[in-house]
């Protein structure tokens, strides 16, 4: 009712039901879920709520959410207002207010309603509508659609149900709410088991049950009423379907088994009972015969029923191989009961039987298995890459069974292929496919598919096909706006030729320039590149090309031609020289830049200069013309270095400058004297200076010395100059000697540098200081009477000082003691002697005298009261002694005048003779009174003389003599030579000479023998002069013949200009077709090249591509068809020019610190000229680039050390060599200081490309390894050539920037490796892995077959014979040769011939116009041919050529043959060779067959030759009538001989026999080559000889005979060992005597005994030799022995080690025990084993040092090693020996009964001297030949042994040879028996060696006999009672076997 309220309880109590949100503290139903009701705020009216009759259920949102249902009631709530429809609007959109609900009904009920309420306005609007799945539903609506009631629902009603209300006519979007409706079925069984199941046992068995209903029902199995769960049976499984598995069913399981199903909507169930039975066994699949493949499984069926399972057993022969207990690899028993093999082999192929057994019985069956070779591929095809065009091959290899049969099958791309259908594609017999002419559309996966009975295989390969890559498209250009220098490439990526590009090549054209590559190595994926390092001012044009693995494909289209923009030159002027021209200007001169660097038209230079090492700015002179590379530098100061730069400059600017030069200007004189000169007279000729230097600013220049002068007072000219070095320490001094006594001089000193002199200093006055006079002058005696004489006299000339006096001095002549002296006053100059002795002959002296002493004497003789006289005139002149320019004068003096001759004086007529004729003063000589010979000097040669003299005394001259008679002097050569030589050209070969001819003075000998000799020789060449003779001595001139044509010179840096005059025509000996020229570098090429000039025409030619200043031998020589003439002679000798450097080479730093490094450098490769000098600049690297720090050294020197450098920093060096061109290419490299450093790694990829392989040349390519921290300076390759060379540097000079380099010089058709090292500064790398064999291509043959013969075959053919050339020429592969002949015409040919005769056209033109030719292609191996069927008695002409697949080798010499005549054709029949003796041998044979001779055989030609050398000894013998034997002599002995016979006839020689061997009989050989002896001690030594040099035969062996050169003990032993075989050179003598010298001869022996060699030797010990060792003691433990010794005197040099010797009890010799003790040693323990057992031993020690082996010590005491128990203690020996002893006595009766009866005949030797003995010891190729006694206990028993097949006389001990024993010795018997004992054959070779004495004692000593000791006289060989007694002579011949 209106105004009342109805209040709506919502239960929110239940579970899980939520309180409603509270809006505006208002409660709200919440509209988002049920229950839901729409609760607007109303201002007024009522919330009126229409109660559906049904109970409120809220279901909680778990259960919502889950899928159980819940049942919803609903209200019906209508909203009314009082006043109406107040407040709302007209229109509502639609809402659902109670949407439906999720519905859960079980199948068959009767209905279901879902509802559905809405809300909207208008409500008469409003339509619902429902959807089922997306379909609308038009059925079991009610309520206006709010209700959907469904019937009798099924399974099929399920689904999404949606309620959709909307508002007709509006534009709302309609309201949709939705609800799932589910159908539960009960379920319903879809499988069931049958009601019974019968089983076997073992078996197991499946029940199926399977049930379906809505939701899924469950299962549940019971047996017999249980649960299986409950069971808990591990063999009941229930499957995932519902079924039951019942597995290995027993008895016990038989039973009623349930299964339930159930749901929600109910349960049902099914039942089966389960009847399990026993079975015997029975076959259900039987064996069966099988064939399988080797490696694949092979199964045997044997399948069995039976119940309980039967036991499955399978075995082969008895074998079990499977079963349920045994389990054999590879055999497996399958679950089925069959036999698995896997894998199987061919030895399983056999009978298999499988038994099957159970409880209830039991069988078997049997198979064969038959086992197949497998069938597969062993040889797969290969991924295979191809070039296009060529044939690619893909093998494919397999093997299989041969009983089954093989099919190829070859796919691409999965498609088989049809060989048939195309000739292309072949498929061989070995299964390899072969596709020819390959294409793109080969490239493809292919198959080869082997089909076979026994078994199929397969493989894949995959063929490429590659070409060249195509040529780049849209090649642009275009200038770098950031780079002047650059340019921008760019083009489109080209098709790759299926091979990817491994790189792209810039080539650039520049100013129309030939093409060249710039970029070698563009990335392959760049399609674009900056090409930089372009010069200005230049046009480029570009193009671009791909290379791939096939090779280089074609260039693109050229770019447009671009020009860049001129800029200032970037490189300074080079080379510039500068040097001072005056002492105030300095020449500079240089070079352009390089053409490269200019960057436009150059306009000129700017040079600049300033103070070197000062700050001052610098002055610049402009040159404003390029020409001029010069300027004159003036106005500069004195002396003083500048610092120079040259810079050039073009229209953009002024380039950079060079780096600056230093330079002096000249010297100039110095402008000071020198300072505090002071002077002074040290002695009468001397005068001494000292100085001080004048100041170093005035010296201008280079202080050379100084010059001390001195001249006289009185004489100012007379100035002496002596020249001083300076002296840079302290005050100067000199002197100056030989000056003239008490004068006086001025002095003074200057300074000079080169220029010139300075001023000289103040002059001083000093005066020489007195010395003592020279002679008065003009001695005379006046008024001389009987008692008293007036002498006079002179001052002296040379007065030395004040003359204080003069004293006079006579004397009684020859009387000292009657002297008397008299001192006079200075003005006295006469005095009157008295008191003298009438006539009596006086000696006078006078002398002056100063204050330093008396002067020299003048004296003369006079008798008292006899006036002296004019002497008178000598006589009696002879000549003498006649040379060319002195003769001697012989004479008798004439009377003296009463006084001395003072002076004697020959004059003589010169030339003209004749009393009219001039007389010339010829000789003087002085102070000679008593001369009668005088020897004439200064004569004229072949003049005629006439001599005359005179003598003169106090008085005056002689009259002069009588004339001698004429003589004439002796020719002489001529003193000068001719005058005004000149030399004019007279033609090409001849020179005019003229001269002025001598006068007849001055020929100096006979003018009909006088004449001209001339000599002349290349001024270039160091060649022996040549010399004409002109006879005639008035001839002017001459001219000189046969010289060389005339050879002008044009020299470049590479090239020469050679000219050459024609060959005369007498000397042209046919047609010149051209001319070579030999050229080879001077001691750098190893042969000469070749350069052709073809033609008669051109005389000169330019040889280009020289290396530069190196020296060329050149050589010219002619040629003609026939062949090459002679070489011009000499050789001539030319330089090319020098240039500027290349860079040094392997630049390293070894030394590398923290501040400094050390570089080393080698001279350039390509010097270009002498080194003068090196130039080292280096800098920070991150310093400006012209900071270089720069020092100069000399030529000589490779290193160099930079030092105060900053750490861990990195430098750049630059280093470059200079020449007189100027400084070259430097080499640049950095470096980093720092010690953290290694070896690089080794370079790898190493890679060859076969496109870049040529005959002769390859290129390498690699990836540089790591650097190591230090950067790599250069590579070094290394080539080998295969198979066998070695490893050859090829250089070790690569750039270390370089990744690739072409290495040349190879040979073609080689095969080599290379391998690559990189060398920093710490060292080389290891060297690379070697790079694949690579052989280079095929070229030519280098030289044609030698020594080519033509001979007549018959009387119309020709044999040729030639050998191949050299294989080192080949170039390839041989294939034949080409032989080419032709008919030669006589003179009388036609005009045609003969003009092609004379055309100087190529050899092959000439011949092949007219010549016929054949090819000798079956075999390269060919070295003869026979040309048949060709014109009698008619000449041919033939040449030859090799060939191989590339071309032809040049020609042969043409060799004529005449044809018609022909030698025999076959060789003598049947040689035999018979050797007759040592040096003969006899050879018969048979002629040739008479068809073959072809006409009368003349002789016969025998040649032989040793037969390991048949070059060097092949000898030739003639005989000259058709005998067929002959005897070959001279020959040598034992050498194996070949013999070959030709004969001849009149044509010439036939073809030679096959030879035939024959050895000459052998000869006594040739003596030793050396005798030495070693390890010489007193007792022993070791003596070793040579193989003779000419054996002569086979050696058999050695004989050593020795004896001591005097007797020893009065007994003369000589000793003869014989060495059998030849390998043994060395002897072991143990019996010698100390200190004695011993004779030694060796001989070998062949057939007989060949000459001695012979020595002497002494046994040590060796003067200067240690002395003995003291106070040897032995120690003995239970298993070593210890030797102590003291150390004796060392000798002369210190004593170096020791050696212990040994003398065991059972030997009695000396021997080595120990060697190479060492010198600190004084002990030495040795094992007890190494003695033999039972054996005494007595040790001494020997010390040794260089000069030898010392002293021995004296013995030890006797040792006695360990003795085991002997075998005679054995109870077995001892009944042995009884038995024995009785035989023995049994025995020793008979004998005796015996001896009896024949003593009468037996006779044994006695007497007390033995006259000679003799041991024998033979050694057979074993160990040392010694002699060697076993035991002094001899008895007589005697050893026979046989060896190698051969008797062997018994030996006694050592080896001794024994022809009788007798049992007495000088009479007496011997109680002790002799013994003989051989020593063992199977002794070691070790006993042989020098090692028996270094560890351990062998078993049997080498030892010879003591003749000493008298119990070895029993075994000497008694000699023959008839020889000549030689008292204690003996002779042992002794052996060595081994």
């Amino acid at each position: 009712p209106w105004g009342s309220s109805v209040h709506s309880t919502a239960p929110w109590g239940l579970p899980g039901a939520e309180p409603p949100p509270v809006w505006g503290g208002r409660s709200q139903w919440p509209r988002d879920r049920p229950p839901q009701a729409s609760s607007p705020a109303l201002s007024s009216g009522f919330l009126i709520c229409h109660c559906i009759p049904r109970s409120l259920r809220m279901c909680p949102p778990q259960i919502r959410g889950g899928g159980s249902s819940c049942t919803w009631s609903f209200m019906d709530i209508s909203l009314f207002s009082a006043t109406g429809d107040i407040g709302t609007p007209e229109t509502m959109a639609p809402t659902i207010v109670v949407p439906p609900g999720n519905r859960s009904v079980v199948a068959g009920s009767s209905e279901t309603t879902l509802e559905c309420i809405a809300s909207a306005r208008p409500v008469e609007d409003l339509s619902v509508t429902w959807k089922r799945n997306g379909l609308r539903i038009t059925s079991g609506l009610h309520s206006f659609g709010r209700r959907l009631t469904i019937s009798n629902p099924t399974s099929a009603d399920t689904g999404l149900y949606v309620c959709e209300a909307a508002l007709l006519g509006s534009a709302f979007e309609p309201a949709r709410a939705k609800a799932f409706l589910f159908i539960t079925e009960p379920p319903y069984f879809t499988a069931e088991p049958e009601s019974r199941i019968s089983a076997e046992v073992e078996e197991t068995v499946d029940i199926s049950c399977q049930a379906m209903g809505v939701p899924l029902p469950t299962l549940q199995w019971y047996k017999d009423a249980v649960s299986i769960s409950r069971l808990q049976n591990p063999r009941y499984k229930v499957l995932a379907s519902g079924g039951l598995r019942i597995q290995k069913l027993r008895p016990e399981d038989s039973g009623i088994f349930q299964c339930f199903a159930s749901n929600e909507g109910g349960e049902i169930q099914t039942h089966t009972y389960l009847d399990v039975t026993n079975i015997a066994p029975v076959f259900t699949q039987r064996p069966a015969d099988t064939t399988v493949t080797d490696g694949m499984t092979a199964i045997l069926r044997c399948e069995v029923s039976g119940a309980p399972k039967p036991a499955i057993t399978w075995k082969r022969e008895n074998h079990i191989l499977a079963s349920g207990s045994v389990r054999i690899p590879r055999f497996m028993l399958l679950e089925s009961g069959g036999l698995q093999i896997a894998p199987v082999f061919v030895q399983d192929a056999g009978n298999y039987t499988c038994y099957a057994a159970n409880t209830e019985g039991s069988l078997n069956a049997s198979a064969t298995l038959t086992v197949w070779n497998r069938t597969s591929i062993v040889h797969p095809p290969e991924d295979h890459v191809v070039i296009k065009g060529t044939t690619a091959t893909l093998h494919c290899g397999a093997t299989h069974d041969p009983r089954v049969s093989l099919r190829y099958v070859w796919k691409k791309d999965n498609v088989a292929l049809t060989p048939s259908s195309t000739s292309r594609i072949v498929v061989e017999k070995d299964g390899s496919l072969l596709i020819s002419q390959t294409w793109s559309g080969d490239i493809g996966d292919y198959t080869c598919e082997i089909v076979s009975e026994g078994g199929n295989d397969s493989r894949m390969a995959r063929l490429e096909v590659i070409e060249l890559p195509h040529s780049p498209q849209n090649l642009l250009a275009s200038p770098n706006s950031s780079h002047s220098h650059a340019v921008v490439l760019s083009w489109v990526r080209p098709f790759d030729g299926n091979s990817p590009i491994l790189y792209y090549i810039v080539e650039l054209s520049e100013n129309n320039s030939p093409w060249k590559v710039h970029l070698s190595n563009v990335g392959p994926e760049m399609t674009g590149v900056t090409v930089s390092g372009l010069t200005p001012a230049r046009t480029y044009q570009f193009r671009v090309c791909a290379v791939n693995e096939v090779g280089r494909g074609q260039y693109s289209a050229e770019t447009s031609r671009l020009m860049l923009p001129e800029e200032p030159p970037s490189a300074p002027p080079k080379n510039i020289v500068a040097s001072g021209r005056t002492n105030q200007s300095i020449m500079v001169q240089w070079q352009p830049p390089p053409e490269t660097e200019h960057n436009g038209v150059l306009r000129g230079y700017i040079l600049r200069y300033r103070l070197a090492g000062l700050p001052g700015e610098y002055q610049q002179r402009n040159i404003t013309s390029p020409e001029v590379n010069y300027c004159l530098v003036t106005d500069l100061i004195i002396w003083t270095q500048y610092e120079i730069q040259v810079a050039a400059y073009n229209g953009a600017g002024l380039g950079v400058f060079s780096r600056a030069v230093t330079e002096y200007t000249l010297q100039g004189v110095p402008t000071a004297p020198p300072q505090n000169v002071q002077t002074e007279a040290v002695n009468s000729t001397t005068i001494q200076f000292l100085w001080n230097p004048p100041p170093q600013q005035f010296i201008n220049g280079i202080n050379q010395g100084y010059k001390l002068l001195a001249w006289p007072a009185d004489a100012p000219e007379a100035v002496t100059v002596v020249t001083i070095a300076p002296d840079f320490h302290g005050v100067h001094h000199g002197h100056i000697t030989n000056l003239k006594k008490f004068t006086a001089y001025f002095t003074s000193v200057l300074c000079f540098t080169t220029p010139g002199d300075g001023p000289p200093s103040t002059p001083q006055l000093v005066w020489t200081l007195e010395d003592k006079p020279g002679a008065v002058g003009h001695l005379s005696f006046t008024e001389i009477l009987d008692t008293s004489l007036k002498v006079s006299w002179q001052e002296p000339l040379e007065k030395n000082g004040i003359i204080t006096g003069y004293q006079i001095s006579w004397e009684v002549y020859s009387r000292n003691d009657s002297r008397l002296t008299h001192t006079l006053n200075s003005t006295t100059h006469e005095y009157k002697i008295q008191g003298l002795s009438s006539l009596t002959t006086y000696t006078i002296d006078v002398a002056a005298v100063t204050a330093v002493g008396t002067g020299l004497v003048t004296s003369s003789t006079i008798s008292s009261g006899v006036p002296p006289d004019l002497p008178g005139a000598p006589s009696n002149l002879v000549i003498s002694n006649i040379s060319p320019r002195s003769a001697t004068l012989q004479f008798r003096p004439g009377y003296d005048g009463k006084t001395s001759i003072s002076r004697w004086i020959v004059e003589g007529q010169v030339g003209a003779i004749g009393d009219e004729e001039e007389w010339v003063t010829l000789y003087e000589e002085e102070n000679e009174p008593d001369a009668q010979t005088l020897e004439i000097p200064n004569l004229t040669p072949y003049t005629h003389y006439r001599f005359r003299m005179k003598q003169v005394n106090i008085v005056g001259p002689s009259p002069y003599s009588q004339s001698s008679r004429v003589i004439q002097t002796l020719q002489a050569p001529p003193d000068v030579a001719p005058t005004s030589v000149t030399v004019r050209t007279a033609s090409e070969t001849s020179l005019r000479l003229r001269w002025v001819p001598l006068p007849d003075s001055q020929y100096n000998g006979n003018p009909e023998s006088v004449g001209y000799r001339i000599k002349y020789w290349r001024s270039d060449l160091q060649s022996s002069a040549l010399a004409q003779v002109v006879t005639d001595r008035l001839e002017r001139e001459f001219t000189i013949e046969e010289l060389e044509e005339w050879m002008e010179y044009e020299l470049h840096s590479t090239q020469i200009l050679l000219t050459w005059a024609s060959v005369p025509e007498q000397d042209q000996n046919g047609l010149i077709l051209g001319y070579k020229i030999l050229f080879r570098a001077k001691d750098l090429d190893p042969e000469p090249r070749s350069h052709t000039v073809r033609g008669n025409h051109t005389q000169s030619a330019l040889l280009a591509g020289l290396r530069k200043f190196v020296l060329y031998e050149l050589q010219v020589l002619a040629f003609t068809r026939i062949g090459n003439g002679v070489p011009s002679t000499p050789l001539i000798l030319e330089r090319t020019k020098d240039d500027a450097p290349g860079p040094p080479v392997r630049l390293v730093f070894p030394e590398v610190r923290l501040t400094s490094v050390r570089i080393v450098w080698q001279p350039p490769e390509e010097p270009n000229g002498i080194i003068l000098g090196y130039q080292i600049a280096y800098r920070l690297a991150s310093s400006s680039p012209h900071t270089f720090t720069t020092v100069e050294v000399g030529a000589t020197v490779r290193q160099f050390t930079a030092t105060d450098l900053a750490p861990e920093s990195a430098y750049i060096f630059r280093l470059s060599a200079k020449t007189r061109q100027g400084w070259g290419e430097p080499l640049e490299a950095t470096v980093i200081t720092t010690e953290k450093r290694e070896r690089p790694a080794p370079p790898r990829e190493l890679l060859v490309p076969q496109a870049e392989v040529t005959a002769r040349s390859l290129r390498l390519q690699w990836v540089p390894g790591s650097d190591g921290a230090s950067p790599i300076r250069y590579f070094t390759v290394q080539v080998r050539e295969l198979p066998r060379g070695e490893w050859q540097t090829y250089s070790s000079s690569i750039s270390h920037e370089a990744t690739a380099c072409i290495v040349d010089r190879l040979r073609p058709f080689t095969s080599y490796k290379l391998r690559l090292k990189a060398t920093n500064d710490i060292g080389d790398s290891d060297f690379s892995s070697e790079t694949e064999a690579v052989t280079t291509l095929q070229d030519v043959p280098g030289e044609p077959p030698g020594s080519v013969s033509a001979t007549p075959h018959t009387t119309s053919s020709v044999l040729i014979q030639w050998q191949p050339p050299r294989d080192e020429s080949l170039n390839g592969l041989l294939q034949g040769y080409r032989i080419y002949y032709r008919e030669l015409e006589y003179e009388a040919g036609s005009g045609t011939e003969a003009k092609t005769l004379k055309s100087p056209i190529a050899l092959r033109a000439e011949l092949t116009a007219q010549s016929s030719f054949k090819t000798v292609n079956s075999s390269s191996t060919s070295t003869m041919c026979e040309l048949t069927h060709l014109k009698k008695y008619r000449r041919y002409e033939v040449i030859m050529t090799a060939y191989n697949i590339i071309g032809e080798s040049p020609a042969s010499a043409p060799v004529e043959v005449f044809v018609g005549e022909a030698a025999p054709a076959m060789a003598p029949q049947n040689v035999q060779v018979t050797p007759l003796t040592a040096s003969q041998l006899e050879v018969t044979w048979d002629p040739p067959p008479p068809e073959s001779q072809n006409g009368n055989i003349q002789g016969y030609k025998i040649y032989y030759w040793e037969a390991d050398s048949q070059n060097d000894t092949e000898k030739m013998k003639v005989l000259f009538l058709p005998e067929p034997v002959v005897r070959l002599k001279n020959l040598t002995s034992h050498t194996e001989y070949l013999v070959s016979i030709s004969a001849f006839n009149a044509a010439g020689d036939g073809p030679r026999s096959d030879p035939r061997q024959g050895r000459t009989h052998q000869a006594a050989p040739g003596v030793p080559s050396f005798l030495a002896f070693s390890e010489i001690t007193s007792t022993t030594l070791n003596v070793s000889w040579g193989e003779p040099a000419a054996a002569n035969g086979i050696l058999q062996g050695y004989r050593v005979v020795y004896e001591p050169l005097a007797p020893v003990q009065g007994v003369s032993k000589v000793v003869t060992v014989e060495v059998r075989g030849n390998w043994q050179r060395w002897l072991k003598v143990r019996d010698l005597t100390k200190g004695v010298t011993y004779f030694f001869r060796v001989q070998a022996r062949t057939i007989t005994y060949g000459p001695e060699l012979q020595a002497n030797v002494t046994a040590g010990p060796a003067e200067g030799s240690p002395g003995s060792p003291r106070d040897v003691l032995v120690t003995k433990s239970a298993s070593e022995l210890t030797l102590q010794w003291t150390e004796g005197h060392s000798g002369d040099t210190p004593t170096t080690g020791y050696v212990i010797e040994a003398r065991p009890s059972d030997e009695g010799l000396w021997d080595m025990f120990v060697k190479d003790i060492p010198r600190s040693a004084t002990s030495y323990t040795l094992s007890l084993d190494k003695l033999r057992q039972g054996v005494t031993y007595e040790f001494r020690v020997v010390a040794v040092n260089e000069v030898g082996y010392g002293e021995p010590s004296s013995p030890s005491t006797a040792v006695t090693a360990q003795v085991e128990a002997p075998f005679y203690e054995e109870w077995w020996f001892l009944l042995v020996m009884a038995l024995s002893s009785l035989i023995v006595i049994l025995l020793v009766v008979f004998t005796l009964v015996l001896h009896g009866q024949n003593k009468k005949y037996k006779n044994c030797s006695t007497g007390k001297g033995i006259s000679t003995m003799e041991e024998s010891v033979t050694r057979d190729n074993g160990g040392f030949a010694a002699l060697e006694l076993s035991s002094r206990h001899l008895n007589v028993k005697s050893t026979f042994s046989k060896k190698n097949g051969t008797s062997v006389v018994p030996h006694p001990p050592g080896d001794l040879s024994y022809e009788d024993i007798c049992n007495k010795y000088n009479g007496a018997v011997l109680t002790e028996s002799v013994s003989l004992k051989e020593k063992s054959a199977d002794a070691s070779e070790s006993e042989a060696t020098d090692s028996d004495y270094e560890d351990a004692l062998p078993k049997h000593s080498f030892v010879n006999h003591y003749m000493s000791d008298p119990t070895y006289y029993n075994s000497w060989k008694r000699r023959a009672q008839g020889r000549a007694p030689a008292p204690h002579r003996y002779e042992a011949v002794a052996g060595a076997e081994a």
